[in-house]
């Protein structure tokens, strides 16, 4: 599995866009700058080759354009205009695994990191997918600009993960606008019409996810769609009651951030349960993940975990066995110069797996049925804060990309 995240830029249409000098300094630093999702290994030592199959994400939040970008980035290269970016053979081998781990896939990528290198070929051609979009007659036959805007958007982030879609044999996380996080009903009139855009470009369900945030409305909505058919995503779990509820609610994949918890934690107190961890000198990151891990595989949740915010190699070896892990590509990195021995603190051995879950205990309060109520009342102070920052920051992103779009439209083609 492969998440590639690609940081915020303004995009402008070509016939207003200025071509920026990219120097090989500029271009190391953006390279540092893309995220790399990789599934590590359940033992050592690591495999020696990756399955091809990767799950990337379709957002309109992180703009479009920026891929575009990077593009010219990785094309701009003195020497031959390379486009490639690898790692050698002194780095470790580090399994990127499909998504939907019962697929198969005929073609293989690279070893040794080489993922890394396939970066632009993984690039989708965005400007293509937003001009597309906005030149949609369907869209701008509309005639409130609010619904005109809501439109574009939907076709640009659909034309985007149709790109990705084909470039890639793996699923296709694409996000639901942050807006609705408290309208179950909206998130699934916003799912239903992102599916049915995808369908019309014959992207099939199986090859997608919708990534949803997790709020009470948003688990509901979660379960609803699952009982559809409709793979989900759910994501900004930064409690066990969040990730328990979306664990029950049947979701494909929930969605962690280990280092969000750790940096609140260290700043803050009065959540109790997180003090409670700090009190024993472990992390509340890394104990959630472990929690939440245990919880599914004992009581046969569905569920796939995936976590997020990683801050350094040693998180990734506490780590070890969890489904999927999002990891800034300088700890990917890091990792070819880590000489480890099974008996270290820190190795290449499985730390979480189905048999060791079995022997985890769990309190009677953490068992239960959640509902609204109980979901309510367990989230911490640490969970409500940092759900309602990440929602205000995603919410004001979205709005900047449809304001953006209202600069710009119509195109010079329409």
């Amino acid at each position: 599995m492969c998440v590639i995240q690609i940081p915020l830029r303004e995009w402008t249409p070509r016939s207003k866009r200025v071509v920026k000098q990219v120097t090989p300094p500029d271009r190391r630093r953006a390279l540092e700058n893309w995220e790399m999702a990789v599934s590590l290994p359940s033992s050592s030592p690591l495999p020696a080759s990756l399955p091809s199959n990767l799950l990337t994400r379709s957002r309109l939040l992180s703009p479009l354009s920026h891929a575009l970008q990077l593009k010219r980035l990785l094309a701009s290269s003195p020497a031959g205009r390379t486009r490639s970016f690898s790692l050698r053979s002194s780095s470790p081998r580090v399994g990127a695994f499909a998504a939907d781990s019962s697929s198969a896939v005929g073609s293989e990528l690279s070893t040794e990191l080489d993922a890394v290198s396939r970066f632009s070929e993984i690039v989708p051609d965005t400007v293509s997918a937003i001009e597309t979009a906005l030149a949609d007659s369907a869209c701008y036959e509309q005639d409130d600009p609010n619904d005109r805007l809501s439109c574009f958007c939907d076709k640009a982030l659909v034309n985007v993960g149709t790109d990705l879609a084909r470039l890639v044999p793996g699923r296709v996380s694409t996000e639901v606008d942050a807006r609705l996080a408290y309208d179950a009903h909206g998130i699934v009139r916003k799912v239903h019409r992102l599916l049915q855009l995808y369908y019309e470009l014959e992207v099939p369900s199986e090859r997608l996810l919708f990534k949803i945030p997790s709020t009470w409305q948003g688990i509901e909505a979660a379960k609803l769609l699952e009982s559809e058919g409709i793979q989900t995503h759910l994501t900004f779990v930064y409690s066990f009651p969040q990730a328990a509820a979306a664990a029950q609610a049947g979701a494909s994949v929930i969605q962690i951030f280990v280092g969000r918890i750790r940096d609140w934690s260290r700043n803050h107190t009065g959540d109790p349960e997180l003090d409670a961890i700090c009190r024993k000198g472990e992390d509340p990151g890394l104990e959630l993940v472990a929690k939440a891990y245990n919880y599914i595989h004992k009581y046969g949740h569905k569920s796939k975990l995936m976590v997020a915010a990683i801050r350094n190699k040693q998180d990734i070896f506490s780590l070890l066995g969890v489904d999927y892990m999002i990891l800034p590509l300088k700890i990917l990195q890091s990792l070819k110069e880590s000489i480890t021995y099974p008996d270290e603190k820190y190795s290449f051995v499985r730390k979480l797996s189905p048999s060791s879950a079995m022997t985890y205990n769990f309190s009677q309060e953490e068992l239960v049925n959640w509902d609204e109520a109980s979901f309510s009342s367990a989230m911490g102070p640490a969970s409500k804060e940092l759900l309602a920052a990440v929602l205000e920051g995603y919410a004001n992103q979205t709005k900047r990309v449809e304001e953006l779009f209202g600069k710009i439209w119509p195109p010079p083609n329409v």
